[in-house]
Parts: structure tokens; C-alpha cells; sequence
């Protein structure tokens, strides 16, 4: 008797020891290849645009046109990053393309270029704390505050 209860005490210990052993994994993202593959090439050309071109207002469509179809992105943080610089920047008057058009000059008026501006930097810090962009993004977001 003292045997099968000694068997049946270590049973459950090893059973329990087991369940308390395993390590807790995060679950992971289910990302979409075929969207992950445009959201990708939609960044890069946004890069060009940035980079290259000063072409900011391409930028922030380029954008749009992503987030709004994949918000999951897996380097939404640089796309955040390029949006938030790109209106900052418009909103300063600087980059190639001039805002023309009455219609473009209700989307890219200063002031809501600044609040969009503000948004996505600060969406970088507070959903992307482990950002290469973080540092940057916090940067600009003292300079906005100090031109308020």
C-alpha cells in the first residue's frame, strides 16, 4: 500500500513539476504574406521618396494607402517614423512638392500636418518602445511642443 501511494505521489509530482516547467510563450502575429509583401514595397518606395525625392506629400499617401490595408505591418514603426517626418517636414514648408490645389490645401494645412505629425511619433513611442526610431521620434516631438 505505502508503495502505490509513493507511486502515485511522484506520478502527480512529475505531472505537476512538468506543467509548472514549461516556458510561456507570447503568441505571434499572424502575418499575411501577400500583404506583407506590399506593405514592404510600399515602404521602400516610400524610403525613395524620402530619401531622394523630399517628395513628402507621396510619402504620407504611400501611408495611408498602407495602414489603412494593413495596420499589422511588420515594420510599421519605420513607416510611422517616415509619415510622422514627412509631415513635420510639410508642415514646415520644406520637401519638392507644393501644395497646389484648394483641397490639398485643407489636407496639408500646418496645423493639421503638425497634429498628424505628433500622432504618429507618438505612436512609434508609446507602441514601438524597442524602435530604432524611438529616440528620433521623441526628439521631434520636443521640438513640436516647444513651436506650440
Amino acid at each position: 500500500m505505502k508503495k502505490a501511494i509513493l507511486i502515485f505521489s511522484f506520478i502527480i509530482l512529475s505531472f505537476t513539476s512538468a506543467a509548472f516547467a514549461q516556458k510561456q510563450i507570447e503568441p505571434q502575429v499572424q502575418r499575411d504574406p501577400i500583404l506583407e509583401a506590399d506593405a514592404k514595397h510600399n515602404l521602400e518606395v516610400a524610403q525613395q521618396y524620402f530619401k531622394l525625392k523630399k517628395a513628402y506629400k507621396a510619402v504620407l499617401m504611400r501611408f495611408e494607402e498602407t495602414f489603412a490595408a494593413y495596420p499589422e505591418f511588420s515594420k510599421m514603426d519605420e513607416f510611422l517614423y517616415l509619415a510622422g517626418m514627412s509631415s513635420y517636414y510639410l508642415s514646415e514648408n520644406k520637401g519638392k512638392q507644393k501644395i497646389v490645389s484648394e483641397e490639398e490645401k485643407k489636407k496639408f494645412a500646418p496645423e493639421k500636418l503638425r497634429e498628424d505629425a505628433v500622432a504618429y511619433l507618438a505612436a512609434i513611442v508609446e507602441k514601438y518602445p524597442q524602435s530604432q526610431y524611438k529616440d528620433e521620434a521623441e526628439k521631434t516631438l520636443k521640438e513640436l511642443e516647444a513651436k506650440k
